[in-house]
């Protein structure tokens, strides 16, 4: 296919249909592919701050700015383990037709990890109403495609580029994903979670523009977790201290977990736990227990497993994965109900180890208004849509115009209520 004249387009099925590395200098340009970091992720937090993880904490604003940034769901490692897992194929909805961009030299310039989809499970973005909609008048909603990584709402980078790429790369990918569309006769298509310069790509494009929020942890350079509850109003400070000793009570005591310290009976508690969360609040998990395996035999170092035991038995758990600036929560599950414990593994925990690592931020995931009181602020996340037909365009158009004022304000009045000092 073709988006233009000199451009060399080609579709993936699968992502064995391309070189790891090949990928990998697209998905995160500047990060070595060869897994060099090994099972240790002090080595990866080095590489990426210059220093060792365990000396004392970098400046994370100052970090930020000194190297790319390293995502970890965009990599090979990541994506390939949904695939070759089962949990992202054809069968579950979610057939690969990742888009690839050729170089001069015959080697990827630029990649966007794409799906075609038969249904919207999976996505934390949701247009079920738009198909409903769209198919009660006799359009045909499915399949769609969808440029997200699979059941993960978090930002990060989706029209990927090789570092010495040329310019206008990116533009072709986004002409490639129409053509894409076209060719496959999907009625749409839709990127989510997507960082500022995707997006604004994305809409100077004619995608129809969505906004929603998260609530993230951001780090303004604090020494340790108490540092950070000095910023916060008494109340609020208080209360998050009496919650985590009352997590904490009965003798539960915290490990956490990363690299070769995380071995297959970990894997087998956390997944126990995690198929408890997700069998009540999704009738049926995404994800396998091959998937779990795969990813600590080629990410061990950029996980983090939270755990949390009474008397050496595991209870809860909540799995975090690394990147280079950002500590992002995905899962959490418990066998015990245990008062505010949800809490401290999840996001108190998270907050701890980001600030002694120099993270600039915890991420952890979708929804959420309770993190608010923990800490977290309200971010804007975004998301752009293509949609084929003329009439369900106009009508999705409209209903974004009301829905991006509504986010708005909701995210200036919580925003104004954070559980900040005025003054800080």
């Amino acid at each position: 296919m073709t988006a233009s004249p000199d451009a060399r387009l080609s579709v993936l099925s699968s992502l064995a249909e391309i070189d790891r590395q090949d990928w990998d200098a697209c998905a995160n340009p500047g990060w070595p592919s060869a897994r060099p970091f090994g099972e240790d992720p002090s080595a990866f937090l080095k590489a990426f701050h210059g220093q060792a993880a365990t000396s004392s904490a970098p400046d994370p604003l100052e970090s930020v700015s000194q190297k790319p940034a390293y995502n970890p769901f965009v990599s090979y490692d990541f994506l390939h383990a949904l695939e070759e897992s089962g949990a992202a194929t054809g069968r579950t909805g979610w057939q690969a037709r990742h888009l690839v961009l050729d170089g001069a030299d015959g080697k990827p310039a630029g990649i966007v990890p794409c799906y075609q989809k038969t249904h919207s499970m999976g996505e934390y973005v949701f247009d079920q109403g738009w198909a409903d909609a769209y198919e009660r008048a006799g359009g045909r909603y499915y399949p769609k495609l969808q440029v997200s990584v699979p059941f993960t709402p978090a930002t990060g980078p989706r029209l990927l580029a090789r570092a010495d790429a040329p310019a206008g790369t990116r533009e072709i990918l986004a002409a490639g994903l129409l053509e894409l569309c076209r060719q496959l006769s999907t009625s749409s298509i839709h990127a989510t979670f997507l960082n500022d310069t995707d997006a604004d790509l994305l809409d100077d494009s004619g995608f129809l523009a969505r906004m929603d929020q998260q609530f993230h942890f951001i780090n303004e350079g604090y020494r340790d977790f108490d540092d950070f509850l000095e910023a916060l109003a008494s109340r609020k400070r208080k209360a998050i201290r009496r919650e985590r000793r009352e997590a904490l009570a009965d003798g539960i005591t915290i490990e956490h977990l990363t690299g070769a310290a995380i071995t297959e009976r970990d894997w087998d508690a956390f997944f126990d736990f995690y198929m408890d969360t997700g069998a009540r609040k999704w009738g049926r998990p995404y994800l396998n227990r091959r998937f779990f395996s795969l990813l600590g035999e080629r990410m061990a170092d950029r996980v983090l497993l939270i755990v949390a035991k009474r008397d050496g038995v595991p209870i809860a758990g909540a799995l975090n994965m690394i990147g280079s600036d950002a500590l992002y929560g995905r899962y959490w599950g418990a066998s015990e109900d245990v008062p505010f414990l949800h809490f401290e593994v999840c996001y108190h925990q998270a907050v701890d180890w980001a600030i002694a690592h120099g993270l600039p931020r915890v991420e952890a995931g979708a929804q959420g208004d309770h993190k608010l009181a923990r800490g977290y602020r309200p971010i804007v996340t975004r998301s752009a849509h293509w949609i084929a037909d003329r009439g369900l365009r106009r009508a999705v158009a409209d209903y974004l115009g009301r829905e991006r004022e509504a986010v708005a304000a909701d995210h200036e009045f919580l925003d104004e209520h954070t559980p900040f000092k005025a003054d800080t």
